[in-house]
């Protein structure tokens, strides 16, 4: 593959083309950690893997995603922002609009409709199977198209352009022009299909969410239509790559703990414990970038105004300042009354004013994927599973089972 530039672990502080450091990259990030909470790499990026750091820059309104250049992580403005990358008070308008559809008390009732779709899902599974391609792409894909308004017939158009745009997601110093140019052709191609799509639903509205934000009547609160299809194309990517890796890294995760796998079993009341501990052990996002907004202090270094700080999220996660034991999988760690106290929150929806709007469908979605594979019994085939080249968001390209 060409590359974009020929030294990026200058700029991150590790290689992330490393095969290494795909397959297992958080022995990597201790090697971060143990250069101090604060580390500056040879280009000028600030690094931290510290917990306590993430959390103070990501709940800190000094931080934000301004300017929209970006300085070593993006060569120029990304034209179309989603609220995903605004800072208040337009991240705050947006995010109002859409989050009244993601609230937990609705979410729940979507309960019936994701047990039938994974009950049908792995229902058309037998033998070997990759469980990616079966289960953990289709089931979220299929939930947020239902959400949006998108007819079933054009699910599968989605495919290419999602998996190219979460590519894009990463730095465009990882990525070769040509990875480049299919980034901004699948902004366009998806942007042009919502706008299609939004038409529709302006002239014949129906109970989804896009009828229900081009409804919204011209005033403050009303999306421009630029507004409107980024946050279309935001909710339809995020909504449902950061969930396929959920399910595949924790399937994954529990078929190489026999001994957690078993202790699930025997308590499938602590499904919701699980998934939160899953998350913490090998969370979809792995890292984020903030934007010091002026010049402030961050763990006694100066940090000046438009200086980028990349937040180790998968790292903190593992802080072993905060989490006992962190790098072993404890699916009883969030039960209420554990023994060693309440564990702290995970970071794997971020914190402050950009947490996941989606964390209680993902949560919802993996706990019931979850469940009905357990009931499928899956082996792992022999080999170690592909990952994806991505560095942002961490997830398999297959994972090859047996469901018995």
């Amino acid at each position: 593959m060409e590359q974009a530039i020929a030294d990026p672990s200058g700029i991150l502080g590790f290689d992330p083309f490393d095969p290494a450091f795909h397959a297992a990259p958080y022995a990597r990030y201790r090697e971060i950690a143990a250069r101090g909470p604060l580390a500056r790499t040879a280009a000028g990026l600030w690094v931290t893997a510290s917990y306590d750091l993430c959390g103070r820059v990501l709940r800190d309104p000094g931080f934000g995603h301004r300017p929209e250049g970006g300085a070593v992580w993006r060569t120029a403005p990304v034209r179309r922002r989603s609220f995903l990358t605004l800072d208040p008070p337009d991240h705050t308008r947006l995010r109002r609009l859409v989050g009244k559809a993601f609230t937990a008390r609705l979410v729940e009732r979507l309960r019936p409709r994701i047990a039938a779709l994974v009950d049908e899902l792995l229902g058309g599974l037998r033998g070997e199977v990759d469980l990616i391609a079966g289960l953990a792409y289709p089931l979220p894909v299929i939930l947020i198209s239902e959400l949006l308004g998108v007819p079933p017939e054009d699910r599968d158009r989605f495919k290419g352009w999602s998996d190219i745009l979460a590519r894009g997601l990463d730095p465009d110093f990882l990525l070769p022009p040509a990875e480049l140019a299919a980034r901004d052709a699948a902004r366009e191609e998806f942007a042009a299909y919502f706008r299609g799509l939004a038409a529709r639903r302006r002239a014949e509205p129906r109970d989804d969410l896009l009828s229900a934000l081009v409804a919204v009547p011209p005033g403050d609160d009303a999306l421009t239509e630029e507004e409107l299809l980024a946050t279309c194309v935001l909710l339809l990517v995020a909504g449902h790559e950061t969930t396929v890796n959920l399910i595949g890294n924790g399937t994954l995760a529990l078929l190489r703990h026999p001994d957690q796998l078993a202790w699930l079993r025997a308590h499938p009341e602590a499904m919701p414990a699980a998934v939160e501990e899953l998350l913490r052990y090998d969370p979809p996002v792995q890292l984020t970038l903030r934007t010091a907004l002026a010049d402030t202090e961050l763990a006694g270094h100066e940090i000046a105004k438009g200086q980028l700080v990349l937040l180790l999220i998968g790292a903190a996660n593992r802080d072993p300042a905060v989490f006992a034991d962190p790098d072993r999988l404890d699916l009883a760690r969030y039960l209420d009354g554990g023994a060693s106290g309440p564990a702290a929150r995970h970071l794997a929806f971020g914190l402050g004013i950009h947490f996941c709007l989606g964390a209680p469908l993902a949560r919802l979605e993996g706990e019931l994927a979850l469940r009905g594979l357990l009931d499928r019994d899956p082996a792992l085939l022999p080999g170690a599973p592909a990952y994806r080249a991505n560095l942002v968001l961490r997830g398999l390209a297959a994972l090859p089972v047996a469901l018995r």
